[in-house]
């Protein structure tokens, strides 16, 4: 039950299985966990918060958790161990801090959930899969609210030129169309996650799953900005005996250091540039450049190649503010760079002269 499954067994003994629990909702530093007896209320033991290096150090909705008691009859119960994770979604907060913001854990699929109308957006579609990816989750893509556009063929072969080979589902919650095939991913044992912007129709999915109104509801509004129905992520149990996940609406998907998954989310890029003349092509001016025929016949994307590498920066970026070896050598790399400018800059006006 609640998605408990082998990679978990494996990690405690049969006398540790009745101080088993899972994380439902986290607050503060205080956490629901369900386990065998019932639902509990959950904290973190001072010294734990005391040794803490970051948020991957606290417990988060999902997690699996050792606990000091069976029932909360004598106060809160203890945290005493985190069990491993199989998978993390994470991303960095909003902001100018680069502390990481861990939205769930130990997740088989992850939803990321679009609707057809305006907040359809290729470009934040890979954004999500390139943290879904980092996750070691499987991405599949959730269409919602097909009943209200008639193009539906057009949104279907966008994304598939943007996610090769990532499961397509489409469906509404008003029709039922497509509901039901997000089952076969509810298994026995496992845990999925819903993901996307504000009023996509994530919850209204969840409740015709379910069957019953187990998550508020509200639309997009005239202005088809989302509206933050879903506060908090949360662990909602389903018949089949598998685990649904669902989060708040994102309005930000900031990303961290998540080079590799940058590339399996951008695949033709990362194919085109191995075909570039010169290993270490800059894909600016260079001849036999790849990346520019590409872009020049019309085979890549302007929109997605700008994209590729804005949130390519955006790792750099992060990656050098959070390991300062990696900050030293860019700014060594600048300064080499501009002492050679100098340089030349200083050739040339003497052969001037």
């Amino acid at each position: 039950e609640w998605g408990l499954d082998d990679f978990v067994l494996k990690q405690i003994s049969q006398g540790e299985i009745p101080f088993l629990g899972r994380i439902v909702t986290e607050g503060n530093k205080i956490y629901k966990i369900i386990t065998k007896e019932g639902l509990i209320t959950g904290e973190v033991p001072g010294k734990a918060i005391y040794d803490a290096a970051g948020t991957d150090d606290f417990p988060a909705v999902g997690d699996w958790v050792l606990l000091d008691r069976l029932n909360g009859q004598s106060g809160n119960a203890i945290i005493l161990k985190v069990l491993t994770r199989k998978s993390k979604l994470s991303r960095k907060v909003a902001g100018k801090r680069f502390d990481e913001q861990i939205i769930a854990t130990n997740i088989d699929t992850i939803f990321i959930a679009m609707s057809v109308n305006n907040d359809f957006n290729i470009r934040r579609l890979e954004r999500y899969l390139t943290i879904v990816w980092d996750s070691m989750a499987m991405p599949v893509i959730l269409l919602t609210k097909i009943d209200l556009s008639q193009n539906i063929d057009d949104k279907m072969l966008e994304i598939e030129e943007a996610a090769p080979g990532v499961d397509i589902i489409t469906t509404s919650a008003v029709t039922g169309e497509g509901v039901q095939q997000i089952n076969k991913y509810l298994g026995l044992g496992k845990t999925v996650a819903f993901v996307g912007s504000s009023g996509v129709g994530k919850s209204s999915i969840i409740n015709y799953l379910k069957g019953e109104m187990v998550m508020a509801v509200k639309e997009l509004r005239n202005d088809d900005k989302g509206r933050h129905t879903t506060t908090h992520r949360q662990l909602v149990p389903m018949a089949s005996g598998g685990i649904i996940i669902d989060t708040p609406g994102m309005r930000e998907i900031q990303i961290m250091d998540v080079e590799t998954s940058l590339d399996k989310t951008f695949t033709d890029i990362e194919t085109l540039a191995k075909n570039c003349k010169f290993s270490n092509c800059q894909h600016q001016s260079e001849p036999g450049c790849a990346i520019n025929e590409a872009l020049e016949t019309g085979i890549l994307d302007q929109s997605r190649w700008d994209n590729y590498l804005k949130m390519k920066k955006e790792i750099d970026y992060f990656i050098r503010k959070t390991d300062k070896k990696a900050e030293s050598e860019y700014w060594n790399k600048i300064k080499k760079r501009s002492k050679l400018i100098k340089e030349i800059t200083s050739n040339g006006r003497k052969r001037s002269d």
